[in-house]
């Protein structure tokens, strides 16, 4: 099943109705299409010009130098790699000043790091995506983040095709069939698992089979 664009970006539309600025909540499991919706997302409501935004939650992995000092680089993408102290003041800087640029990071996978300050969220951007695994997952520290979603959006995925996507994705970045799947399922299906079973409840749930 394909998401109905139209669907989703008339209730997106819908919570922006004063003209201010909403933040949308785009959440999935690794491999679950988060970073092709919300492109698709941003395109069909208009894109820059029509003040959308998106901001990926992968910006705030914390760098490899942390995670080795702290013995989880062989967990990197698990909900305790991330920053989520910077990624809620973000968040809270783009609620609460609206009137001032506020830079964001974005994620180099070609250099496995975040790059600071990577894009710029500016006053005429009234409906910011932000689109990440753990958005909406209930547990400590991640809820603190919850309240400062105006609308959120998840997408349900079965679990064997997520293995297969996964499997897939490092496929394409030259590993061959074991490895590969060792590489999906020691640290990607877990994540992912995390997500299905610890999602709290979303506005609007997208169910997709293929």
């Amino acid at each position: 099943m394909t998401p109905d664009l139209d669907h989703l970006a008339e209730a997106i539309r819908a919570r922006n109705a004063d003209g201010g600025r909403i933040l949308v909540a785009i959440v999935g499991a690794p491999a679950s299409g988060k970073s092709a919706l919300s492109d698709r997302l941003y395109h069909h409501l208009g894109g820059d010009k029509a003040g959308a935004a998106v901001v990926p939650m992968d910006g705030f992995h914390f760098d490899n130098s942390i995670l080795e000092d702290r013995g989880l680089l062989a967990r990197k993408g698990a909900p305790e790699t991330f920053d989520i102290g910077g990624l809620k003041r973000t968040l809270t800087a783009l609620r609460d000043t609206q009137n001032e640029d506020v830079y964001v990071p974005l994620f180099d996978r070609s250099l496995e790091i975040s790059r600071g300050s990577a894009r710029a969220i500016t006053p005429r951007h009234k409906i910011i995506l932000v689109e990440g695994n753990y958005l909406l997952l209930d547990q400590a520290p991640w809820t603190q983040l919850h309240d400062l979603f105006d609308l959120s959006i998840y997408l349900e995925v079965p679990e064997e095709i997520l293995r297969q996507r996964l499997i897939e994705r490092w496929r394409g970045h030259g590993f061959d069939d074991a490895p590969a799947t060792h590489k999906a399922t020691s640290n990607d299906l877990p994540n992912a698992q995390t997500v299905i079973h610890g999602t709290g409840i979303a506005d609007i749930w997208v169910m997709t089979c293929s």
